[in-house]
């Protein structure tokens, strides 16, 4: 008896998820380079692909988060305090990271750009004023503009009356989770080709050419976010597990910060991070609820972002900023943060808050977040790999370290 041998398609398929995303990578960039002017037909895959998983993120936070609360056993831990503490104290490193880089490599811009839509916040108040009123948000409101500090607040609300609901209730919660976790299986799938349709879009249109004038302000950007990447989150895995932090650390860059690079959004990236979290066997009560909330607080990324474009306007026009001034540019940008949309470009429209520091007027500050958005081709992929990545290592280091179970960082 003979087996027929597999054809090309079968074996693609038989390959791991992260090894057929590589392929469509690959070939993204290859189309980009070899054929600009078809790029034009892939772009609806990249397209799908993201309005898929904005599609799907919301209603899965909202069922999820509820059953986990719903089905809570009285007396089981949940380990969120810890998580949050994590977040807290990763963005502020981040922020200081990018302090140190802005003094060590100073950098200037050419502010003539053409000014911008969109209104920034008033200051502090005005983002924490934001985020209270985003959390009494009307529920159906909060779903259908994937305000996740709203779905949070109902699906916690929901969950906690639902924990006194009959046993055939949290029965029928719990199978709708495993209901809307199976349709955000089939959506992750297609994930191949949806990268394959964003990079060769993104190079097709944009291309690099676009960046040279401003390669110095994007290379200290980038560094820092490369620098917490591989330097300061392995410092805090290593503090909460004092074991090799790398193995969890490349699992979820590999895993996590390839797709959030391409989808450009944290909230897209959330269906991702929630299979990653319980692929490796974290506890379900745990990165139910820290996953979507770091989508929307733990934000090194954007604290980069925000700080480093503000002291570049700051050296470019000739004010001086002391040691103490710049910390307080670190509280600012690291609580300005918790205000960004998980959206692409949501860090740029705060800047002019941070620029208010320095007595910098709204016009110019405007043109900052011009040249923001010339650069954020790479900026803001390279700032949405980090923040999505670094909630999943923060929710793994935070939860083994209480429960002291093992991670499954196999493929």
């Amino acid at each position: 008896m003979t087996t027929t041998p597999p054809t090309t398609l079968q074996r693609l398929m038989r390959l791991s998820l992260i090894t057929q995303i590589a392929i469509g990578l690959v070939l993204g960039i290859a189309l980009a380079l070899f054929a600009p002017a078809a790029t034009k037909s892939v772009t609806m895959l990249g397209d799908l692909f993201i309005a898929a998983l904005k599609a799907v993120a919301p209603v899965l936070v909202f069922v999820l988060v509820a059953a986990s609360i719903a089905n809570h056993k009285h007396g089981q831990p949940t380990h969120i305090r810890p998580v949050l503490m994590l977040y807290l104290f990763g963005t502020l490193a981040a922020a200081l990271v990018a302090v140190l880089a802005s003094f060590a490599f100073p950098t200037t811009l050419v502010l003539n750009a053409p000014q911008v839509s969109g209104t920034p916040p008033g200051g502090i108040l005005g983002v924490l004023k934001n985020l209270l009123l985003s959390a009494v948000s009307n529920p159906v409101r909060a779903l259908m503009e994937a305000n996740f500090i709203g779905i949070l607040a109902w699906a916690i609300g929901l969950g906690v009356a639902l924990r006194h609901a009959s046993p055939s209730s949290q029965k029928m919660l719990n199978d709708l989770s495993d209901a809307v976790s199976s349709i955000v299986h089939v959506v992750i799938r297609f994930a191949p080709l949806g990268i394959f349709g964003l990079v060769a879009a993104t190079l097709g249109d944009s291309g690099l050419d676009a960046l040279l004038g401003y390669g110095r302000v994007l290379m200290v950007i980038v560094g820092c976010m490369l620098f917490v990447a591989f330097v300061v989150n392995p410092l805090f895995v290593f503090w909460k597990l004092r074991s090799n932090p790398f193995p969890l650390v490349f699992t979820c860059l590999r895993e996590s910060a390839v797709t959030a690079f391409f989808t450009r959004s944290s909230a897209a990236n959330i269906p991702i991070n929630l299979a990653l979290c319980k692929r490796m066997g974290l506890h379900e009560d745990t990165y139910a609820i820290s996953i979507p909330l770091g989508a929307t607080i733990n934000m090194a990324g954007a604290a980069i972002t925000i700080t480093v474009m503000t002291l570049a306007a700051a050296h470019t026009l000739g004010i001086q900023v002391d040691m103490a001034t710049a910390l307080l540019l670190c509280i600012v940008s690291s609580l300005a943060a918790c205000g960004v949309s998980g959206v692409a470009g949501g860090s740029l429209l705060l800047i002019p808050m941070a620029t208010a520091l320095f007595g910098i007027n709204a016009d110019v500050a405007m043109q900052v977040v011009a040249i923001g958005f010339v650069i954020s081709v790479v900026q803001d992929s390279a700032e949405t790999a980090l923040n999505s990545s670094t909630d999943v290592i923060f929710t793994a280091a935070a939860s083994t370290a209480e429960t002291g179970e093992p991670l499954n960082l196999e493929r």
